[in-house]
């Protein structure tokens, strides 16, 4: 049995604090705040814990169902079901059975589920005793089979009628640690060696980027404080060349990215260009972020925090009112192309989000698009697999915008797992995040 988490800490402890991140996820929080309330020691394990459940909380949530019509308490329900995900399926769980299920009823004597600890153990020791018959039966909830909600499931099947069970498929796999590496400062080839005389091993993906084979902290990345490399999935380094192609790039080219935080393309944007760039976020907080990102890798931006909607509060007083030769829309969106590096978005996601989220997309696009000087390009981008906050939605804005002309782009690119396809040029693993990737073009008129 592979364990999922360090041993230096008791099980029950591990499990405890992992479901109080489950908890508070199902209460609506994301994962980032509540393992950041984890302390220290535990906070690993909690996240592999908490991570491994997340990708089976389907199955779980249908087996409790199963065991338990009426639910417990949201403290006993996470526990159980974290519980559930963990030793549904016996050839694949991390831990012994019945050391899963003692572990889990000693979790809840000592927590806030002590009320329910007999409920819980007998909950597990039924399962233990009918795990056939239940799985068999829990089957035949789609919920269960895919471990995605309803929803999301019949999103799929309607835009992707060919492909839908891969995209799931692969959404419960985990994703690889990917690098971009610092052409200003490094090359692959030479990063690759770099890695290699720290026993670390990375396949090139594209251009600037390698697959690591392991992923580790950032701490054992060799040149990562003087910013010789950076974390970004193969998938989102494609936006910054996709912007700059066919551009003179020793030109000093202004360039908006006007959703920019974290800062990661605005990076991109300057490691590969000599462009003016001004990075854009709405939140003060975030723009800090961007400080760090760029501070580290000795680049500089000028970086603005305002409502990219609303270029009236922004645009004369920060840029002089300067058109941009060059715009990146990297739009607020589901996120639902990363699900395997952020399993807690499919739970927390509801339906109605997409249209609100849609609407904030149209918003921007048609908000920046008088900014951008005639022979430009916009480039709209979004983390989501889901074609109303693709494909849909740049070809409503091309039919209400007689001067926009869309070039050659790759579109939706479902997410894909190593050995799936090569569906970003140059990346032999075809490992990448889902995105999507609209290039507009400004005509003169």
């Amino acid at each position: 049995m592979t364990t999922l988490s360090p041993q230096s800490v008791p099980l029950w402890q591990q499990l405890q604090a992992a479901s109080g991140v489950l908890m508070a996820i199902g209460l609506g929080q994301s994962s980032a705040p509540a393992l950041d309330a984890v302390a220290p020691a535990l906070r690993p394990a909690a996240q592999a814990l908490a991570y491994h459940g997340l990708r089976q909380w389907g199955r779980a949530q249908v087996l409790r169902s199963l065991l338990a019509p009426r639910p417990p308490p949201p403290a006993a329900d996470a526990l159980l079901c974290l519980a559930l995900a963990l030793i549904w399926r016996e050839e694949s769980a991390p831990y012994e059975s019945f050391t899963l299920v003692d572990q889990t009823v000693e979790a809840a004597k000592r927590g806030p589920a002590r009320a329910q600890a007999s409920f819980i153990n007998a909950c597990l020791r039924r399962f233990l005793r009918e795990r056939a018959a239940l799985v068999q039966r829990s089957d035949a909830d789609p919920v269960a089979l895919w471990n995605h909600p309803r929803w999301w499931i019949a999103r799929l099947q309607r835009d992707y009628p060919q492909s839908w069970q891969v995209i799931l498929q692969t959404n419960n796999e985990q994703a690889p640690m990917s690098l971009r590496v610092n052409q200003r400062k490094s090359s692959v080839e030479q990063y690759q060696q770099a890695l290699e005389s720290v026993y670390k091993a990375g396949t090139p993906a594209g251009p600037s980027g390698l697959v690591l084979a392991q992923a580790c902290g950032v701490a054992g990345l060799p040149g990562f404080d003087q910013g010789l490399v950076s974390v970004q999935d193969p998938a989102a380094q494609m936006a910054a060349p996709l912007l700059l192609q066919d551009l003179d790039l020793s030109a000093s080219l202004n360039i908006l990215d006007a959703c920019a935080a974290p800062g990661g393309k605005t990076a991109h944007l300057l490691e590969i260009s000599n462009a003016r760039v001004t990075a854009l976020d709405v939140d003060p907080v975030r723009c800090e972020r961007i400080h760090q990102t760029l501070q580290r890798l000795g680049l500089t931006a000028h970086v603005v925090a305002a409502d990219a909607a609303q270029p009236q509060t922004w645009w004369a007083q920060q840029c002089q009112s300067e058109p941009f030769d060059a715009i990146l829309l990297d739009a607020p969106c589901t996120a639902s192309g990363i699900v395997r590096r952020h399993p807690d978005v499919r739970w927390l996601r509801r339906e109605s989000d997409i249209a609100q989220l849609a609407s904030t997309q149209a918003r921007l696009l048609a908000a920046l698009w008088p900014l951008l000087k005639p022979g430009g390009r916009l480039l709209y981008c979004t983390c989501s697999v889901f074609h109303a906050e693709g494909q849909d939605q740049i070809q409503t804005f091309l039919g209400h915008h007689s001067d926009a002309r869309l070039r050659a782009s790759p579109g939706h690119l479902p997410p894909k797992n190593g050995g799936n396809g090569t569906a970003v040029p140059d990346n032999a693993q075809g490992d990448h995040d889902g995105f999507f990737y609209g290039l507009l073009e400004k005509l003169a008129t």
